[in-house]
This record gives C-alpha cells, structure tokens and sequence, in this order.
C-alpha cells in the first residue's frame, strides 16, 4: 500500500508542468568580432553571439541564471543586468571596477543570480568604456506560471530595442574624446533591432517590420539602449497603452507618443485595427534633446504592415505609408505630462510599497563643469574654453574610477586607497543651482561612496543645474528599484516641495529624467548589501564623471549578508 502511495505521489510530481520554486537557466554569451554593414557602411564590431543586437535572454520570476560570458575580444568585457535587483548577489551586477574587475582577452566568468520578485521587460548591457554601444539585448521576465498579466493577455509579444549606430568605431570616439577635452562626434543614426530604416541613406532593406493581423492586441517589450539621447516613439494613426515601465506595471494609460530615456523600459499595448485597413504606417522614433551640445537629429523609422486578406489587389510596397508627428525636439512641456502619467499599478497583488518614514535625507546636485586641461606643452583643449575640459559630476565631485573592483576591496577590508566612504549629504557650497551658473566651473575629483547601514530608508533629491546649460539626465541606480515621488523645475523648496509628494502610487522603476533645469525626488530601502553604482545613462555623462556608488552594509541576520564571491570572480 505504501508503495503504491508513494508511486501516486511520484506521479503527480510529475505531471506538475514547472517546480513552483522556478528553474536553474544557462546561457553562454560569447564576445566576438564580426562585421556589420549599416548606412552602406561595414565595420568589426564587438558583439554577443555574432549578433546585433544580441540573442533575447528569457526567464520566469524566481529563476535561477547561470550566464556564462566568455572574452573573445581585446577589449576587456564586463556585462550589466540592467534593473535585476541583485539580492545579495552583487557579484553578478556587472559595471567594472564598481561590483567586479573586468573579464580580460580569453577569460570567462559566469554571472550567477536569482530573479526575486520580479517580471517584465529588462536588458542586458556591456559596463565598461562605450562597449555598450553594439553589446546590449533584450532580458524578458515572465511572470511565474499560472500567474496572468494583470491586463489583456497579448496575441504576440515583440521586443522593440532603440540603439544608436555609429560608422565610426565607439572606443576611438570616447579616446579622442577624453584627449582632447571635447564633446564626443555623435551618432550616424537610430536603430530598431540594430537596423535603422528607410529614412536614411542606403539603409530601406534595414528596416524592422512588425506584422500584425487585424483585430489583436500586440505587447511591445521596448528599451532604450541608444548611448546618449532620449527619444520620443510613435506608431502612425495608432494609439498604444503603456502597462509597465522598468519591469513594474503601471495604471494603463493611452497616448499616441511616449518618451523613453536611455536604460529605461516601457511595455505598450497595441490594438490593432479591427479589419484591414490598406494602408502601412510608419513607427518612428527621434531625440527629446535639453543640452546645448551637438546631437544626432535623425529619425529612425519602422514599418507596421496588416497581414493582407488573400483578396488584397495592391501589393504591399504599393500601400500608402502614414508618418506620425512627433513633438518638437526640445518639447520639455510634453516630457513633464508624459512623466506624469506614470503611476505604479498599487493594486493588492502588486503594492507601491513607498518607505512612508524616512531615516536619511540627501540633496545631490547633477549636472556638467569643467576640469583644467591636462596637455603638455601648452596645448589647447576642445572643451568649453580652449583652457578647459568637459567634465560631469555628482555633488561637484566627478568619480575616478579605481583600479581596484570596489566590492572586493569592501568585502576583503581593503578599502584603504582605493575609495572614500564620505561622500557628502548635501552640496558643500550651495549656489543658485538653475540661475545664473557661478564663475568657478571647475569640479573636484575623487572616489567617494556613500555608506548606508542594512534597511535605511532613503530619500534622495538630485538637483540638475544650469552649470554649462541646464539638461535632462537619466540617472541610474544600480540593485534597486525607487519610488519617484516628486518632480519639479527650479530650484527644490525643501520647505515646500515635500507638501506636494505622491506617497500612495508613485511611479516605481530603475532609471529617472531629472528634469533639465529641475529636480527629482525619490525614496528606496536599502534592504540590499553591497556596492551599487549610481549614474547618469547618458554615457558621454558618464564618461565625464557624472557617477557614484553606494555602499551599503551587512544587517545582523544571515539571510541579510552579502554572499561570498564566486570563485571564477575576474581578477584585475
């Protein structure tokens, strides 16, 4: 009798479909050189699996990852999962120097985490120098089976991932661009899943085409993984309703346009036409551009076309196209709106659990400067004066890079010169942040941390300022999401602004637009040990130093400890 209870429940095990504690997935991601033609234009590039963009990495909530990326290149590598919250596993963030040293020429490493609490749209991304400008795809989460999407389940699901194209090689762009103090040349176009579309030079075979059948709802996964712009999106004669952003549903909202930064993810609902409506329309996508530097103006352009009924007379290629009008480049008025339609979905089943009482409030600055030429005899510079360089910072300090990998430095109690835990809570000289810009542009220079004990409750407010223009950034927090609970222009009011903060449905994500010439407030739990870079996702920002870490300790119990490194970790 025993026995054939035990034989029932054996059976029953498995028939289940999926253990309910999720699956162990592989993925082996190889860095190679191979030639791209775009624009009538080849060049080697540094790309994942010799594809461009590379191969889509699919997962469900409560998988485990084992993604083992092996160095075929002669450039070093290091790979970021853009928005995996890391739970003590930030071993396998990704950004070089800050969480590991990079994976040198012929050496591999296996990123190793846990997706926990988590599903929807995210990416992965090269994280050293300007790699990621060819290495990037797409890193769908499924929610856990059985679980439904909590709106209409979608007829087909289509990744949709804006890149930036350039002739040029990225790492000789960034090179000349650090020597000379001067602003980096920009792109030669955008791209839709690596292709840039009709509406450049040579490049109508190039097209990304999205297929639809009258009558259906199609879920659009997109990503911004451009470098340096953030872009306006728009489907001709179409309406879209977003439902998610940065891997968190949100309260369905329609538009015909949305804005998306670069790092951030928005997933779209599309309804298509009810009956075939002959004709083709255009999606297009171009630049919402703050900054006073050059950029690329273009447009990239993809095409969606009805699956045509089999009495269809007109041919395809022969169909009227419909363009969309996309707001103006610099349609600051538009962002704000768009910005403040997003609202976290805050229903039972998925919270906005905003830290209602704070322990530490901080007030950093973001924004551009300068630093004085470093070239030998008298040479002049390319940057605002010809005595000066273009630099970035956080709080007036522009972050060095170590040599050293910061986790391992903390983790192994070998910080002494190699960072600094006292970054400051506030700007040591305050100023008239978005007025008049002071005549002293000059940043300081430094690898500073912040240091968070386990579980603070944080709220932050990053001030743009008009230091060298006023401009939109996107920053960044790596191994956490935050609630955006305010946003302004001018100055922030301290006494003020907090009166107007949205504490019950604020918009929970990974990567927000500081308003150019404004502010963003917003607040997380540091419920997660380790080092976590913080960054502007513009990467010539980035480059300049517009870049900090947190650090954040140990708590009391083992299940709030940072894990011990892998043993494969990169050495540097």
């Amino acid at each position: 009798m025993a026995f054939w209870l035990l034989f029932a429940v054996f059976s029953c095990v498995l028939l289940l479909p999926e253990p309910a504690f999720g699956k162990t997935r592989h993925y082996t991601l190889d860095i190679k050189m191979h030639n791209v033609t775009r624009l009538c234009h080849t060049k080697s590039l540094v790309s994942v699996n010799e594809q461009f963009p590379g191969p889509k990495i699919i997962a469900r909530e409560g998988d485990q990852l084992l993604i083992k990326v092996v160095n075929h290149v002669p450039n070093n590598i290091s790979v970021h999962w853009h928005g995996i919250r890391q739970l003590r596993s930030g071993w396998a963030d990704g950004p070089a120097y800050i969480t590991q040293c990079p994976i040198q020429t012929g050496q591999s490493y296996v990123y190793n985490y846990t997706i926990v609490g988590q599903r929807g749209t995210l990416w992965y991304h090269a994280h050293i120098s300007w790699l990621r400008a060819t290495v990037y795809g797409p890193l769908i989460i499924l929610p856990k089976h059985g679980v439904p999407y909590p709106f209409p389940k979608p007829h087909k699901e289509v990744p949709m991932v804006f890149g930036e194209w350039f002739n040029a090689d990225t790492e000789a762009i960034i090179r000349q661009a650090t020597l000379t103090g001067g602003g980096p040349n920009v792109s030669d176009a955008y791209t839709i899943n690596g292709l840039p579309g009709p509406l450049y030079n040579c490049s109508a075979k190039d097209t990304f085409r999205l297929r639809v059948k009258p009558g259906k709802t199609y879920l659009l996964r997109l990503i911004n993984a451009a470098l340096n712009d953030e872009l306006f999106f728009s489907i001709a004669n179409h309406t879209v309703t977003v439902v998610e952003a940065d891997a968190v549903y949100v309260k369905p909202f329609e538009t015909d346009t949305i804005l998306i930064a670069p790092g951030q993810t928005t997933n779209l609902l599309l309804k298509t036409k009810p009956s075939y409506p002959n004709a083709s329309f255009f999606m297009t996508a171009r630049p919402y551009v703050t900054g006073q530097g050059t950029f690329d103006n273009s447009t990239v352009a993809g095409i969606l076309e009805y699956e045509q009924p089999k009495h269809a007379t007109t041919s395809i290629k022969n169909l009227h196209l419909f363009k969309p009008v996309l707001p103006a480049l610099n349609d600051t008025n538009f962002a704000t709106k768009f910005s403040n339609k997003l609202r976290s979905l805050n229903s039972k089943k998925y919270p906005a659990n905003v830290p209602l009482n704070v322990d530490r409030k901080f007030f950093f600055t973001v924004g551009l400067g300068t630093n004085p030429c470093n070239h030998k005899n008298n040479q002049t510079c390319q940057g605002p004066t010809n005595t000066t360089m273009f630099a970035a910072s956080i709080s007036n300090i522009s972050f060095t890079m170590p040599t050293k990998a910061l986790l391992q430095s903390h983790y192994s109690g070998q910080s002494r010169g190699v960072y600094s835990p006292n970054f400051p809570w506030n700007p040591v000289v305050p100023f008239n942040y978005t007025g008049t810009p002071p005549n002293n542009t000059m940043v300081s220079t430094g690898t500073n941390l912040m240091v968070l004990p386990y579980n603070t409750s944080v709220e932050l407010v990053m001030q743009d300022t008009s230091i060298l223009g006023a401009e939109s950034h996107p920053l960044h927090l790596h191994g956490f999401n935050f609630f955006v609970v305010g946003q302004g222009f001018g100055n922030f009011d301290a006494n003020k602004d907090p009166k107007n903060f949205n504490l019950v449905d604020p918009i929970e994500r990974n990567t927000v637009g500081v308003p150019s010439g404004g502010w963003a407030a917003i607040r997380f739990l540091a419920d997660n040990p380790g080092v976590w870079f913080m960054h502007c996702h513009l990467e010539v920002h980035t480059s300049w130093g517009l870049r900090m870490a947190w650090l954040v300790l140990d708590g009391d119990k083992p299940d709030q400890k940072l894990l011990p490194p892998p043993a494969d970790l990169p050495q540097c």
